[in-house]
């Protein structure tokens, strides 16, 4: 058998067949291999820094989860592409400064760098000062390491001072300061007659067949919106915080831990006068006991070469040496005490107010530690379990089939466009504002048998917190419907009326505008139907002014003077006649003149700083591998 297939092989058939399939092998398998060496892997090289697609997939994905929280929906490939775009003409730009930092020999002290994590409010505590749990919290919330963190920190350090030197002399030309001045500052009065809907009697109810055309005329008035039955499932931390526990013991521990949070120290308000020596100080103490007032002391103090201070309401730590702080919290309030020696001198001092110190038991602090312990912890779990939430919707599970013990929570119902059910209260969606708005946006740009996919919601810019999740399908759509006449016939009835004293106040303010139009004075104009002129207050450009409609205040810009106009405002129309236009003034209006001229030279500077950084950019001569980019930026 093996003979007859050995003598087999050496046929010209079979030597021929084995050469097609080496043939084949070359073109289609390894010829791929070969052909991939050498093949450019990167998206971009700026000098000599390498840019990879890793790179640019992250900085992407921050964009589109940005963009579709701003926005309410994902983007369209599109504007996938431009956000791509975006987020490498950044991460280029960040290329080309750190290359000149480094050309500069730009280095970042790690004092500099400390206090400047420290100067971050984000990373602040109830106290106003640095909190490390805080600091901790927010970079574990974002997926940062210290190190990685404190990196990006002293890099961003150092950019700032290659590019803000660069910004610091800019400032804006003056004629164009002045021209903003003049055309911000501009202020219109406006001479005005109102014709207020409430001074209209409402006539009486018409005949069933007027009101039964009004009806018939206005569907859109009397329908019932749209509604959407959903099932959803959200997770975040309150959801997951549900199916935690804290043993007792370990919120005990967690009191004493954090113990200083629940003592608040006892805090006085206290007048102070240092002395260089015993002999002034003395004498300064009978003279406040005398009966001086603090005015009268800290003149004596000043004459005398001494320092005079208050302080108000600091604890015995904030008081500047012990030996003072110990004696102002042995004394009573309105009591002259001292001289009091400690290194810096003498002390004479007066109480003026004591507030006495509290604390907190752990009974009364239980709750409130808890709570931190469980948003802590369900914080520390909702990345993972999103991330096993996904993985079970990717393998086509539906949302019955998610498990319990996620900490996902179930809803079902039927909500309109305003999150708001059939009894027209809100629908209860658990989470916060942003989630619920995701939510609802969400479930209207649905399609029944889209299968459910998970979004990410984070908080909103500047809040701290960590991000929900949710998935829903859509399950039905309850199309608008016209209610019966019967069920709204008093609506109709009160829309009617409405609409008569509507279009008799119309007709009214148009009749004036015509007779001004035709060369009547507004006041003669209005003293002929026996109405009343008023003068507005002042009009600017972009602030509310009481009494004067938005609209009037767009329109009034753009008229002339002298010229009149009739607009609508809630309440009412209007006829209104631009009589004075007011020109702003230099002395008068300096603050408005300043604030215009920081703002542009604000934007000036920007200006400055781009060019700079483009020049940079340009100056390093970036490439980029457009075949690379246009494969990161497919959805």
């Amino acid at each position: 058998m093996i003979s007859a297939f050995r003598s087999y092989l050496n046929t010209w058939v079979v030597r021929g067949f084995f050469l097609i399939l080496v043939a084949a092998f070359a073109v289609w398998g390894i010829g791929d291999v070969i052909r991939s060496i050498g093949s450019q892997t990167w998206v971009a090289k700026i000098g000599d820094r390498t840019i990879e697609p890793g790179e640019l997939q992250e900085a992407l994905r921050v964009a589109v989860a940005r963009y579709t929280r701003t926005q309410g929906s994902d983007p369209s490939p599109e504007t996938r592409r431009a956000l791509a775009d975006q987020a490498l003409q950044a991460i280029i730009l960040r290329a080309a400064v750190d290359q000149e930092v480094m050309r500069l020999r730009v280095v970042v002290p790690d004092a500099e760098l400390r206090q400047s994590v420290f100067d971050i409010p984000a990373f602040h505590g109830a106290n106003g000062q640095f909190d490390r749990q805080v600091f901790e919290t927010l970079l574990r919330n974002n997926n940062l390491t210290e190190a990685r963190f404190l990196e990006l920190q002293r890099a961003d350090m150092a950019r700032r001072q290659v590019l803000e030197p660069v910004r610091a002399g800019a400032a804006a030309p003056d004629l164009l300061v002045q021209r903003a001045f003049a055309y911000n500052g501009e202020r219109r009065f406006a001479d005005m007659v109102s014709f207020p809907f409430a001074t209209v009697s409402p006539p009486q109810a018409p005949d069933e067949a007027v009101l039964t055309r009004w009806y018939d005329n206005h569907p859109w008035l009397y329908s019932s919106p749209e509604y959407r039955r959903i099932k959803a499932v959200i997770l975040s931390p309150e959801t997951i915080a549900k199916g935690l526990e804290i043993p007792e013991a370990e919120l005990r521990k967690a009191y004493q831990e954090h113990s200083d949070e629940f003592v608040t120290p006892p805090k006085r308000s206290v007048e102070v006068i240092l002395a260089a020596d015993e002999s002034k100080a003395t004498a300064l103490a009978e003279k406040w006991r005398g009966g001086a007032d603090w005015a009268a002391m800290q003149a004596a103090a000043k004459a005398d070469g001494a320092t005079a201070v208050q302080l108000d309401n600091a604890s015995e730590t904030e008081l500047p040496v012990s030996e003072l702080a110990k004696a102002v919290f042995a004394a009573p309030p309105d009591t002259v005490g001292g001289p009091v020696k400690s290194p810096l001198g003498w002390h004479v001092f007066r109480v003026t107010a004591a507030t006495p110190g509290s604390e907190m038991t752990f009974d009364q602090a239980r709750d409130r530690i808890r709570d931190r312990l469980l948003a802590d912890r369900a914080g520390d779990l909702v990345y993972d379990r999103a991330n096993k939430l996904d993985n079970l919707l990717g393998t086509g599970a539906s949302l019955d089939e998610i498990p319990s013990d996620l900490g996902a929570a179930a809803v079902t119902g039927t909500l309109d466009a305003e999150g708001k059910t059939l009894d027209g209260v809100p629908a209860p969606i658990p989470g916060g504002e942003a989630l619920r708005k995701t939510v609802i946006e969400t479930a209207f740009q649905a399609h029944r048998g889209d299968p459910p996919h998970l979004t990410e919601v984070r908080p909103p810019e500047g809040t701290p917190g960590t991000s929900s999740y949710f998935a829903l399908t859509l399950e039905d759509v309850l199309p608008p419907k016209v209610r019966p006449f019967e069920e709204v016939r008093a609506q109709v009835l009160a829309d009617w009326k409405q609409n008569e004293v509507r279009h008799a106040q119309d007709a009214a303010s148009a009749a004036l505008l015509a007779a001004v139009n035709g060369g009547k004075s507004l006041a003669d104009a209005a003293a002929a139907i026996g109405a009343t002129v008023r003068r507005s207050p002042p009009i600017e450009r972009d602030t509310p002014v009481d009494g004067v409609p938005p609209l009037l205040q767009r329109v009034i810009f753009g008229m002339k003077q002298a010229e009149a106009t009739q607009v609508e405002a809630p309440d009412g129309f209007l006829v209104a006649v631009l009589a004075e236009i007011r020109p702003p003034d230099p002395v008068q209006d300096a603050a408005m003149l300043n604030a215009i001229r920081a703002q542009l030279n604000r934007q000036t500077g920007d200006d400055v700083e781009e060019l700079f950084a483009d020049a940079l950019r340009a100056r390093a001569g970036a490439k980029i591998n457009q075949t690379v980019l246009n494969e990161v930026a497919q959805p």
